[in-house]
């Protein structure tokens, strides 16, 4: 039986990984706590950490695993700016990741946060269960023909485009690594960042964390932007300056913000924080806006997406513990075992 220790889970990831596993060889031990160099010690005796998006896997963390039996460190998410691969590499440990589970559940709730906020969903619903039938300050416009941007056009990118070229609007698209024959395909038009920034009636971020992007919408960014357009994230928190981001909507310059993600999530998305006074000053604020919609990082959460994820995570963990080679897109340190 290969020994995994399962950190912050819900029951979701409990159900599905156990389904996915079932009549396998995984010796499951599920903990409600994230994995840190604090936590390591909970993984006494496992072959293998199974770890989400917002457990911090830094140097201190990884020798503390490694001094524990850990050989294997399973992410079953497609981030891993968490994750110090060099650490890992020097102490030998395998890291594998889910690269691609649902692009259309990612991608179907970045044009759900886009209609709920055009259309004032959320106001709108308040205001009919107080028996208020006013249409006063609920106006949106068509997306039919106007400009979308899409930043970055992995598979959750194009998935939102193509959904957004059947609203019949005008994307736009900037990726370092153009899929040309795909956009020629949709009628997708690539352009640089700026042009996109100064045309787009609507933002829509997806592409993922790196030293590049940290911060890739910031003040210089917002000013290019049109008046009253919107902007969607719903892949990395810190891709977006939230200072920047408060200034502008202050400003009235933007028309909207639609987040499911956010820069310092860790310890407030995924939990209950109701009944208690929550200490980010900056989400508080952004929280008082009403053009900003919020989600606490639900995107993935379809019954589909888990699924995958589960089978994938499941087919890693059985793979390192049968001495099998992972699937080269799953890989991220392949250590020799």
């Amino acid at each position: 039986m290969i020994r995994t220790v399962v950190f912050d889970t819900k029951p979701y990831d409990r159900e599905a990984l156990q389904q996915a596993a079932e009549g396998g060889a995984i010796d499951w031990r599920f903990m409600d706590f994230r994995l840190s160099a604090e936590t390591a010690m909970a993984a006494e005796g496992a072959a293998a950490v199974c770890i989400f998006v917002n457990d911090r896997a830094d140097r201190p963390c990884l020798t503390a695993l490694a001094a524990h039996g850990v050989k294997h460190l399973a992410l079953r998410c497609a981030g891993f700016n968490g994750v110090d691969l060099a650490a890992a590499k020097e102490l030998g440990l395998s890291v594998t990741r889910v690269p691609a589970y649902s692009p259309y559940a990612v991608a179907e709730h970045a044009v759900a946060l886009l209609l709920a906020l055009n259309r004032k969903i959320p106001r709108a619903n308040n205001r009919v269960h107080d028996l208020n039938f006013s249409l006063h300050g609920l106006v949106g416009f068509d997306l039919h023909g106007k400009t979308a941007g899409i930043v970055g056009t992995g598979r959750i990118g194009r998935v939102a485009a193509q959904i957004l070229r059947g609203f019949g609007m005008r994307v736009l698209a900037c990726d370092p690594f153009p899929s040309t024959d795909w956009a020629i395909q949709h009628g997708v038009e690539y352009t640089d960042a700026r042009t996109l920034a100064a045309s787009s009636d609507v933002v829509s971020l997806h592409t993922p964390l790196t030293p590049e992007t940290r911060h890739l919408i910031c003040r210089e960014t917002l000013d290019l932007m049109k008046p009253g357009a919107i902007l969607i994230n719903v892949s990395r928190g810190a891709l977006i300056d939230t200072t920047a981001l408060i200034e502008a909507l202050k400003s009235g310059r933007l028309g909207g913000v639609a987040l499911d993600v956010y820069e310092e999530e860790e310890g407030v998305f995924f939990e209950d924080l109701s009944g208690q006074i929550l200490q980010d000053d900056e989400l508080a604020r952004l929280l008082t806006f009403p053009n900003v919609l919020i989600t606490a990082h639900q995107a993935f959460l379809t019954k589909e997406a888990l699924a995958e994820i589960a089978r994938v995570t499941v087919a890693n963990l059985t793979a390192h513990g049968s001495g099998a080679p992972f699937l080269p897109e799953t890989a991220l340190v392949d250590a020799v075992r």
